[in-house]
């Protein structure tokens, strides 16, 4: 059965709107809004009910990257921890307490709360609190998620089926004291005891971080802006291959991520200046050469956006990467720790102090100098691929964002091109080109996207069909 037609129209709104993959953190953003808050305090709130609702994919235990957009211009925010200062160059781990790099999310939503927010930090984690101690329901793609976890931590209970109610009490008390006491609660004290005790991080570790302000990199493709992190995140990956393609003789989107994922891997790296993956005598040469498929492991990622009444957007992505993270709880904390060290594969060897190679990457479009949205779809190292596919959608195909959800993907990955069901008419053509292509009837590998745009005045917004949430305004 081909799913991706007759699909649904856009979402529209007439002063602000939210995108999550949760519909219960589409809703607590929306209240945000509804009680003057900024698009910043919509986001804190979406993403805390995202760790309530959606605990395998992200948490408080986990990484935070954010795109803002304040009227005028934009900023970035890298709330990433790095390994163990202490740490030994070690074989990367998968999972355990090894695996376990500072979670940065917390800080993240606190600087994000004093320097844009306007109902304070307390505010914007109550509906999370609530959710937690009473009770949510589990969607669709969340109870599958959950079941087919291998290491879902035993901690939480058995995986709900869709609409079972589950409860998360610890983790609301952690939330409760957060909101009470600040940042400090997660990072000095008891829980950072007890996630010091759970894993190789020390609690000088956790009261050391802070997140980071930094300015996104650009590209102009086809007169539209496209705005994405840098180092450590792969942002550079979507960017250099729309360079590519916005480039004279060069139209084929696989072959084009496919070169800008292998220079990824060579020079993406924290800290690492990348500017010069984007020069035109770099790219120059690139269309000239033939790239080989990297690896592309999976990865569960929240992805959610939000747009103020006063044009204010923040683009929000976070993460414990791989479902459940690490498999370790921090005992009496419901804080699921993460397992973002497995990043560090990139590179071949854990660095101590340092932030590994990061999936994560909150996109945001401007035009003639004007918001024109965030974007953004999480799935692991599909992400770089997907923003290509949902850029170019909706600059040369002028889809709207829910349309552009919609469409079909390709996944590069080092046993071949896998296709999403709608693109399975592009197969002989793509073995034609020389290479190895996989039918793959498994949507949830596809990734998961959410966006808003404004066109002629109009705000207009999309959810993935392949997750469990909604776009919604007022």
């Amino acid at each position: 059965m081909f799913r991706f037609s007759p699909g649904r129209g856009p979402a529209v709104a007439a002063q602000g709107m939210v995108a999550s993959s949760q519909t219960p953190a589409t809703l607590a953003g929306l209240e945000m809004l509804r009680a003057g808050g900024s698009a910043a305090d919509a986001a804190i709130a979406a993403a805390a009910v995202c760790c309530v609702a959606e605990p395998m994919s992200t948490g408080i235990g986990g990484d935070a990257f954010a795109i803002v957009w304040d009227g005028n211009e934009a900023t970035g925010l890298d709330a990433a921890g790095p390994a163990p200062r202490e740490a030994s160059p070690l074989p990367v781990p998968v999972r355990g307490p090894n695996a376990v790099d500072v979670p940065g999310a917390v800080r993240g939503w606190a600087a994000l709360s004093e320097r844009y927010g306007r109902l304070g930090l307390d505010t914007c984690l109550r509906p999370a609190i609530d959710l937690a101690e009473r009770g949510v329901a589990a969607g669709f793609h969340c109870a599958d998620a959950w079941r087919t976890t291998e290491h879902a931590p035993k901690e939480f209970g058995a995986a709900p089926r869709t609409g079972e109610v589950y409860r998360l009490p610890e983790l609301g008390a952690t939330l409760r004291a957060i909101a009470e006491g600040g940042p400090d609660a997660f990072y000095r004290g008891r829980v950072a005891a007890a996630i010091a005790g759970a894993s190789w991080l020390t609690e000088g570790d956790l009261e050391a971080y802070r997140p980071r302000w930094v300015d996104p990199m650009r590209v102009t493709y086809r007169g539209v802006e496209v705005l994405e992190l840098p180092p450590p995140t792969q942002g550079v990956v979507a960017l250099e291959a729309l360079a590519l393609l916005g480039g004279p003789g060069f139209d084929e989107q696989v072959r084009a991520v496919a070169l800008a994922l292998e220079d990824a891997f060579a020079y993406v790296r924290d800290d690492a200046d990348v500017a010069h993956l984007l020069s035109p005598e770099h790219l120059a040469a690139r269309t000239r050469e033939t790239a080989r498929l990297a690896r592309e492991p999976q990865g569960g990622t929240v992805y959610l956006c939000t747009l103020d009444a006063d044009g204010m957007a923040v683009s929000f992505i976070q993460s414990l990467y791989e479902n459940f993270g690490s498999g370790i709880v921090a005992p009496g904390t419901g804080v699921v720790l993460n397992n973002r060290a497995e990043g560090f594969g990139v590179a071949g060897e854990v660095t101590p102090g340092k932030r590994p190679y990061h999936t994560l990457m909150p996109g945001l479009l401007l035009e003639h100098g004007r918001l024109r949205g965030p974007f953004g779809i999480m799935g692991g190292f599909i992400q770089a691929q997907a923003h290509v596919q949902y850029v170019t959608s909706v600059v040369d195909d002028g889809l709207d964002p829910q349309a552009a959800l919609d469409r079909p993907r390709f996944r590069i990955e080092p046993d071949g091109v896998r296709l999403e069901e709608g693109h399975w008419p592009r197969a002989e053509s793509l073995r034609a080109a020389g290479l190895t292509v996989i039918e793959d009837p498994d949507r949830g590998i596809f990734g998961g996207g959410q966006a808003i745009e404004i066109r002629d005045g109009r705000i207009l917004g999309g959810s993935d069909p392949r997750k469990d949430g909604m776009a919604a305004g007022w």
